[in-house]
Order: structure tokens, then sequence, then C-alpha cells
């Protein structure tokens, strides 16, 4: 893929300043500490590498990446070996995809209290498609789940919803044979949104009585209990969207649709039109007018608001596994699953990136890779260069 125009980073180099001055009282140390790495990222800041090209000798100096994980730029690797990873856990059957969204009046309650809030989504999400698939009306069996949160709608805005990655059945609950789906959704979609709706607004009232919700800020009128029950009466009466697709195909077709969700940031590079100093306009999706493709033009100082709206908490596990897939007994499990279902132990697939060292980039001249030869401090850059300027 060639090199976007422009990057989140130099939006935030142009214009980051003005953006602290008029954000950073409400800025946790998080958002702050990505700030700071996107503004760095792969910069002599950050210090670098002397790379070589083996074949042709050319050499170069590429400067380190922040590897913080709401930078644009980092995800690459990281979702590479994660996906390499997975490839082992892949059943040798079709998987389906659930998105759990929460009504938008809730979004005042996720701004205070993302730790809270997103915890709930994976928890009630989860259980109520471990709930529904174990009822024998609907399944009868024992599920297995990968979770991805996702915090943003393509206008940047607050938007939590959670991307399900599910297989096409379940184990029995004596887990001697494979039970597989009896709707083309999985899941009856109507009882998953009202199962999924009950169990979020009855955390919620949890959390509130527990005095566990910071109702400050632009959530103070919810400190009143009146409010708070009447928002959950407002929401408790909606129908909450559970989106659920037909069922896609095995191993390699997860493996591709995994790579597209699992470690996107807000927005990536390349989405990003233009920015003439001041304005942003970038690429995204009307879903409200059936997906067409547009173009927003934002402030520079807005389109940070936004961007800085999606940095999750410190240590917040975005990814999670659940029913048979849980981390304390996947391994014993997924041998059971590929034991009634018939298939080999590791399955073959074709399209997965292999599991070695990741090369950072190709020699320009001969196209072979390229490797590290001397490492550098972000002073002994600046040295060097000053070297160099003066003779």
């Amino acid at each position: 893929m060639s090199r976007p125009a422009v990057e989140v980073a130099d939006i935030l180099r142009a214009q980051g300043s003005r953006f602290l001055d008029r954000y950073e009282s409400s800025f946790d140390y998080q958002q702050l500490k990505a700030f700071r790495a996107i503004q760095k990222c792969r910069t002599a800041a950050l210090g670098g590498h002397l790379d070589s090209c083996p074949q042709c000798g050319r050499q170069a100096i590429s400067y380190n990446s922040c590897r913080n994980r709401h930078c644009p730029k980092c995800q690459t690797q990281a979702r590479e070996r994660w996906i390499a990873k997975r490839e082992q856990e892949l059943l040798a059957t079709n998987y389906f995809h659930l998105v759990f969204t929460v009504p938008h009046e809730l979004n005042v309650l996720a701004l205070n209290n993302p730790r809270e809030f997103y915890e709930l989504l994976f928890r009630a999400s989860a259980a109520a498609a471990l709930k529904l698939a174990a009822d024998q009306r609907h399944l009868g069996a024992e599920i297995g789940m990968i979770s991805i949160l996702h915090t943003w709608g393509q206008n940047l805005l607050l938007h939590p919803h959670v991307h399900c990655v599910i297989p096409a059945g379940g184990l029995s609950p004596d887990h001697h044979h494979w039970v597989h789906p009896r709707y083309p959704f999985f899941l009856p979609v109507k009882a998953l949104s009202r199962v999924f709706r009950g169990k979020f607004v009855a955390g919620l009232k949890r959390l509130y009585r527990r005095r566990k919700l910071n109702c400050s800020g632009a959530a103070a009128w919810l400190a009143a209990p009146k409010h708070f029950t009447n928002l959950l009466r407002n929401v408790h009466r909606q129908d909450w969207v559970v989106y659920a697709k037909p069922a896609f195909g095995g191993p390699a077709q997860v493996l591709r649709y995994l790579g597209r969700y699992t470690h996107r940031v807000a927005i990536s590079n390349h989405r990003i039109v233009s920015f003439d100093g001041e304005h942003v306009t970038f690429r995204y999706k009307d879903y409200a007018h059936s997906g067409k493709h547009r173009v927003m033009t934002l402030a520079a100082v807005e389109f940070l608001r936004r961007f800085f709206l999606h940095i999750l908490p410190k240590g917040f596990v975005r990814i999670r596994h659940f029913g048979f897939l849980a981390n304390r007994w996947r391994k014993a499990r997924l041998a059971i699953c590929r034991e009634v279902l018939g298939c080999a132990t590791n399955i073959s697939v074709v399209e997965a990136k292999p599991t070695g060292e990741l090369i950072s980039w190709q020699c320009p001249t001969c196209g072979a890779p390229m490797i590290v030869v001397e490492r550098f401090t972000a002073a002994e850059l600046f040295s060097r260069r000053a070297f160099f300027d003066s003779s």
C-alpha cells in the first residue's frame, strides 16, 4: 500500500498546541501519553537504527515507532502477530459475525466511565449470546466467541459497539457432538437484542446503585436518581441494534476478516484526503444512506478532539474470548471441538502470514529485505545529524 499523503501525526504536529490549549484540562494521562507518542512516532525524538541492504549495500536511517496501540502507524505488526497465533485456534467450520450496539443516549455515561461502560458492554453481549445459545429452543450448545471493541463511527464520533466472531455451532452439553445452527443468522436477532438490552440495563443499575458511575460534567444531571431512572426507562423501551451477517466461509476468510477488525484505531491515515493547515478532509461511509462513500471536512482541532475520544483506559483489553474460547479452558475445549468435527489438530491456512519475524521494509533499489546493522538513541541521532550539518 502506498504511503498516505497526510497522517494523524502531521495534524498533531501542526495543530497539537492549539488543541492542547483548549482540551488539556479535560485530558487524562492515557490521552496525553497517546498524544505525545503519536506526535513523536517515527521521528528522531524516539531514536532509530541504521538499515542496510545485504544485496546492493544501500543504507538508510529509520526512526523508531512509538508502538502505542492507538497510533495509526503502529498496528500492522501487532495485528500480524496476533493473527498468526489465532491461526492455530480456528475450526474447520463456517463463522458468523455479530455486532452489538448500545443506544447513543448512553454515550454520556461512556465518556465519563469508559472502563466500566466498555467492561459492561463486553460482559452483557457475551452473556446474551451464551445464554441464548445454551437454550434448547435455539441451539442448545456451548459456543465460543471472539469479541472486539470499537468505540467509533465512521465520522469519528462516539459509537461504542462490539464485533463478535462466532463458529457456526457449538458443543453439545455432554461434549459428545457438534450442534449445528438452526437459523440462517445463527441465533434469532430479536431475542438476542432483548436479552442483551436487559443485561446491559441491569448492569448499569448495579453500577449506579454501588456508586461506581461518575456522574459529573455533561452527565451531572444523571446524579439525581429520578433522571437516571428515566434515562434507563427510555432506552429500555427502544429496540437495541444487534446486527448479524450471514455465515461467511472457513478459516481463510476468518483470518482476512480479523485482519480488518482487530487492531483498528479510530481512523487510518489512508482515509485522510487532505490537510491545509486548518481543516482536515477525510473519507467515510454514510451508513444512514446505504453506506455511500462521502467526504467530511472538520476543523483540525475538532478532528483531533474526535480522535482522542477513543483512547482506551490503561491496560484495558479490547479483544476478548468467551465460551469455549475463554483463556482458562480454550486448549482443552478446542481439542474436543476438533475431535467432534473430525478435523486435524492444526488447520493450514494459505492466506495466513508467516509467524517469523516481520520485515519492516524492502530496499527501494533491489527489493531485498533491509536488515538492522546499528541502533541509535535520540541523543546519538542528534549528534550524528549535527556532525553532518557542520561538515
